[in-house]
């Protein structure tokens, strides 16, 4: 199994804000849009810095998505932030109208998404929202792992064009991608090569994976790690490549399993190479209030659970 030094944790949605600051020297065209969150999301240095170009919504989520669809119309790239449930659930309407039925050139930045947001509990907890965006057509989705890929994501989806939903998060991670990274959107990117198991990965649960990777080499099992940052367009390649080698999959995700990473690959594999796969996701529940590292435990997101699922899915192949 391949090692993953890390020298420190931070969160994604730090990524982000750096991302953010970089575009604001580079491309005059982004501007940024916040409900009142700018704190949270770390947009604190482009609001500083391009003032002309930060737009305080307040909390007016609908209001701001118009506005961003707007903006396109100028030339603008906006990138719009609040917390992954009012990115999503609270203005799904304005998106799917205004945005993804129009093709707009909205980039919709989300933050605080999945269990890990922890204390705030289930109202605050979407895992639902990979799903609901993947479904739009037209619309890109992107799910990094760390401090360094969001940063990198944020940077590449300004020279995009087309709608884009990126998800991060609140809690510290181990920041391990490469600081300079080149984001190529729908390209999967290889952790560790295997022959027993291909285990296809997203967000927080990357470095879940790999600790669970660690794990299944103290018992003799070499798996397949692969980082899926890109939830729609998927990296059929690389999932069908890696499906041949090892002969089974395991998807890993903070999300409902309905809907998200594990089922698109699932409807993949059933239509070009059928393969038995198991699922580590939310398995139709909403969460509740918790430190991020109970919330994971409780609802099976966790190494502990990796090794589970590719003991059960080695036992299915023939």
């Amino acid at each position: 199994m391949k090692k993953f030094p890390y020298t420190e944790k931070k969160d994604t949605r730090s990524g982000f804000g750096a991302g953010l600051s970089e575009l604001g020297k580079s491309n005059p065209n982004v501007v940024v849009l916040c409900a009142d969150l700018t704190g949270s999301l770390k947009m604190d240095a482009f609001a500083k810095d391009h003032p002309e170009r930060f737009f305080q919504t307040g909390i007016a989520e609908a209001n701001m998505i118009g506005i961003a669809a707007g903006l396109t119309i100028g030339g603008k790239i906006p990138f719009t932030g609040t917390f992954a449930n009012f990115s999503t659930g609270r203005v799904y309407d304005q998106i799917r109208q205004s945005v993804a039925y129009s093709g707009k050139n909205v980039k919709i930045c989300a933050s605080h998404a999945g269990l890990t947001l922890g204390e705030d509990g289930a109202t605050h907890q979407i895992l639902e929202d990979l799903g609901l965006m993947k479904m739009l057509p037209g619309m890109t989705v992107i799910n990094p792992c760390d401090y360094n890929q969001t940063k990198a994501a944020t940077i590449a989806i300004a020279d995009f064009n087309g709608p884009v939903y990126l998800r991060f998060g609140r809690p510290t991670v181990p920041n391990f991608t490469p600081a300079d990274q080149k984001f190529e959107i729908g390209k999967a990117v290889m952790l560790n090569e295997g022959t027993d198991v291909s285990i296809f990965a997203t967000g927080h649960l990357v470095w879940k994976a790999i600790e669970a990777g660690e794990l299944l080499a103290a018992m003799g099992i070499n798996a397949e790690i692969i980082n899926i940052h890109t939830i729609k367009p998927l990296d059929n390649s690389a999932v069908l490549n890696s499906a041949k080698k090892t002969r089974c999959v395991v998807t890993a995700e903070e999300h409902q399993m309905n809907g998200g990473l594990g089922d698109s690959i699932a409807q993949l594999l059933a239509r070009e190479l059928p393969t038995p796969i198991e699922m580590v996701a939310v398995n139709d529940s909403f969460g509740e209030s918790g430190t991020p590292d109970q919330l994971m435990t409780k609802y099976g997101l966790d190494p502990i659970n990796i090794v589970e699922a590719v003991k059960k899915v080695i036992a299915r192949k023939g």
